[in-house]
């Protein structure tokens, strides 16, 4: 099984092309690759270029945890990369369909970075879903391990949960996000991400990402971190969002449609063996 492996900002995906597999990924296969330490290791999956009706590209995306995912910013970017480097695309706009949308994505000249139109985000609760809420979900407070916190919700084709915070770490996003991921307000689950306002053009997230865990960026997060900012008037319209893993730069435009530009840096490329699925579905399948 061929793969390729990028980072996007430390969030890094595996790219294997449909052509590389006999039959369709399982979860327990996608859990072995992703592993850290029994397999490859990565924080997710893009298997494509796919046929795709009304788009040029399509991709799927799947989560260490087996589960697939309706949309990644990091992973739409890398992807973008990809076909890039397998001379499918050039620098002219093209567009990527996945399971929770489309977004359209510019390559820069030299492979990096690379631009995305992420989509419009939405506050609307119907849209993320979240339960027993109506309209725009923004700075609702609830009480959590003793905490109070201010938090909204959004989606940009995958559910966010924002916590607006005075200060930020990595120990609160692992205390924090797997409570609020799994947490029953959120049916199809959430990620998550806690905001700090740094100034009117700077914002700094922490993001524990659904089905992954803690990452070093998320650009789905980084989007509706940044569009959250905006609707509460808390930043301009052109926003750079610090994580652990680097800076991206988005713009906000008046419907809450995202552009997002950061860079792609290639890792490795090479064939995945098949002792590593018998090792692991030995040891560690369900």
């Amino acid at each position: 099984m061929r793969f390729h492996k990028y980072h996007g900002l430390g969030n890094d995906y595996l790219v294997i092309p449909p052509s590389a597999l006999s039959a369709s990924l399982t979860p327990d296969q996608v859990r072995a690759v992703c592993h850290r330490h029994y397999g490859l290791g990565s924080d997710g999956i893009l298997l494509g270029p796919t046929a795709s009706d009304g788009h040029d590209f399509s991709v799927r995306i799947f989560n260490p945890d087996g589960s697939e995912a309706e949309k990644s910013g990091n992973g739409l970017r890398i992807f973008a990369r990809h076909l890039w480097e397998q001379g499918l695309v050039g620098t002219e706009p093209f567009t990527i369909n996945t399971t929770g949308s489309s977004a359209r994505a510019t390559v820069h000249a030299g492979g990096s970075p690379i631009s995305l139109d992420m989509g419009r985000v939405s506050f609307q609760a119907a849209d993320i879903p979240v339960k027993d809420e109506t309209g725009e979900v923004l700075n609702r407070v609830r009480n959590l391990g003793g905490r109070s916190l201010t938090w909204c919700a959004a989606t940009i084709g995958n559910p966010h949960c924002v916590v607006l915070c005075d200060e930020i770490s990595r120990d609160l996003a692992l205390q924090l996000g797997p409570a609020l991921e799994t947490d029953a307000a959120f049916p199809n689950r959430t990620n998550v991400q806690l905001l700090k306002i740094i100034d009117r053009r700077n914002i700094a997230l922490e993001v524990w990402e659904r089905g992954v865990g803690y990452t070093l960026a998320c650009g789905s997060a980084a989007s509706v971190g940044a569009a959250t900012a905006r609707r509460l008037d808390l930043c301009d319209p052109r926003i750079r969002v610090h994580m652990p893993g680097g800076r991206l730069d988005i713009t906000i435009n008046k419907d809450y449609s995202v552009q997002l530009t950061g860079p792609v840096t290639k890792i490795a490329e090479g064939h995945i063996c098949p002792e590593l699925f018998e090792y692991f579905l030995h040891h560690h399948g369900k």
